[in-house]
């Protein structure tokens, strides 16, 4: 069975990065009949936070991408210190002590030197009584993971195509601090293994990570650390798309207004950031698509791209717009205006941006409305308007052809100042589907108020 995962760190509210990797993974699962995981990786105590938990939950059941199965990693603590026994014990874990300013130092020494800035191994070297002395002297370890040199490290990319790494030229990744306190790396490739999860889709900027933690899980296979937990020694297959940047760059500047809490309270429809995030970065046009159904009959990584996706607000708020134009008066009818029916819906669907600018337009139907200053000639057109008005079934045709045929107007000058004297507006719903919603008292009492 496809497993995917979405393992957010709780330090904060999704942002439209977030939402898209989230996505992706759901509508992969999905397609595949699999299950969705959410992980929440909540292992940095000092950062995570209950209530980004709660909001995570909140935004997924907003979007509607509810998860099968939910796991937190602080939970799982025990999982990772067995797993961390278990490489030591295979020689894969050595301590190290050098501190934060020795290995910056270290850097700029390689950099300036036109090398690239890979550690240099150096805890390896020191000897039984050198490393005693240390924690003698009251220096504990932090720990890292000893990187197999000897072959390539090479695995098919669902995005990318071939990717290959020498070992050599990356640094073994430090994994537990000394504190005690895990970085992402182990309890990561833990959690994959033991969860059985197998598809792993994340942003281009993993790829390295994809790299390492590839050695990780063929160490622990080769320590039969998951026989255990029942899980197949099987790699999961590993996909990198390509990062969202905005118009003008990267989009990290503005990630506090990106997050489905700014986009709801914009008014912005779950299904039209769907409709924009599930193309983005893809050969298939974004189209406002608000049916998951049919944006998963064609969701392929095949066609997934390796330039940056840009995220443009403008392309949001298009697709928003013509989603909003698509829904039924069903969906939308405990966010409307009390007393605002289907007619008054259907009526100014065609103007919206958004379903909460049905209030602005409900203002035009109660009342009362502003006018503008009318010509002398026009008061006695809206006069003769007003005796004119016969109730039918579509009122503003017959009264706008029984104007034109009476004043010889036509045009602007007989549709504009009926249309400021009924709603005190130039432009707006259509008057033919608009006036029936005014009703014919209204509507006679605006036009006599408006030739006064």
């Amino acid at each position: 069975m496809t497993i995917t995962r979405f393992a957010p760190a709780p330090t904060g509210r999704l942002h439209v990065g977030n939402i898209r990797t989230a996505l992706h993974n759901w509508m992969l699962a999905r397609k595949a009949g699999g299950k969705f995981l959410l992980r929440i990786d909540d292992t940095d105590a000092a950062r995570s936070k209950e209530e980004y938990v709660d909001a995570i939950h909140e935004d997924l059941a907003w979007l509607g991408m509810q998860p099968d199965m939910v796991e937190r990693q602080s939970l799982r603590l025990e999982r990772y210190d067995a797993a961390f026994d278990v490489l030591k014990a295979a020689g894969r874990i050595y301590p190290a002590y050098e501190t934060s300013q020795e290995l910056e130092l270290k850097r700029k020494v390689l950099l300036g030197r036109g090398l690239p800035p890979i550690y240099d191994r150096g805890a390896l070297k020191l000897t039984d009584e050198e490393r005693a002395a240390k924690e003698a002297d009251g220096i504990q370890p932090h720990w890292r993971f000893k990187l197999d040199h000897d072959e390539p490290i090479v695995w098919e990319d669902g995005v990318r195509g071939t990717a290959k790494f020498d070992p050599a030229q990356l640094s073994d990744p430090v994994i537990r601090r000394a504190d005690g306190s895990w970085l992402y790396m182990l309890p990561s490739t833990v959690d994959d293994v033991e969860m059985g999860v197998t598809q792993v889709l994340r942003g281009e900027d993993h790829v390295s990570n994809t790299a390492v933690q590839i050695q990780m899980f063929t160490a622990l296979y080769a320590a039969q650390f998951s026989a255990a937990s029942g899980a197949p020694n099987e790699l999961p297959e590993f996909a990198h798309e390509a990062l969202l940047v905005g118009r003008e760059g990267k989009l990290s500047k503005r990630l506090g207004s990106l997050g489905c809490d700014a986009f709801r309270e914009r008014g912005i429809e779950p299904e039209a950031l769907i409709a924009l995030l599930a193309r983005l970065g893809t050969s298939l046009s974004v189209e406002p698509i608000a049916n998951m159904k049919d944006l998963l009959e064609t969701f392929d990584l095949s066609t997934f791209g390796r330039a940056p996706a840009k995220f443009d607000d403008a392309d949001l708020e298009r697709v928003n717009t013509a989603i909003v134009h698509q829904m039924e008066f069903a969906e939308v009818k405990d966010r409307l205006p009390e007393g605002m029916g289907e007619d008054a819906w259907h009526a100014v669907r065609p103007n919206l941006e958004t379903v909460g600018g049905a209030h602005d337009y409900w203002r035009i139907v109660t009342g009362p409305v502003d006018l503008p200053e009318f010509s002398d000639e026009d008061r006695a057109y809206l006069a003769d308007a007003a005796s004119t008005l016969q109730w039918g079934d579509d009122p503003w045709a017959a009264l706008t052809s029984a104007l034109k045929e009476k004043t010889g107007r036509k045009g602007k000058a007989l549709f504009l100042p009926l249309r400021q004297a009924l709603t005190g507006m130039n432009h707006g719903p259509d008057m033919g589907e608009l006036l029936p919603v005014l009703g014919e008292e209204v509507a006679r009492r605006r036009l006599e108020r408006a030739s006064n």
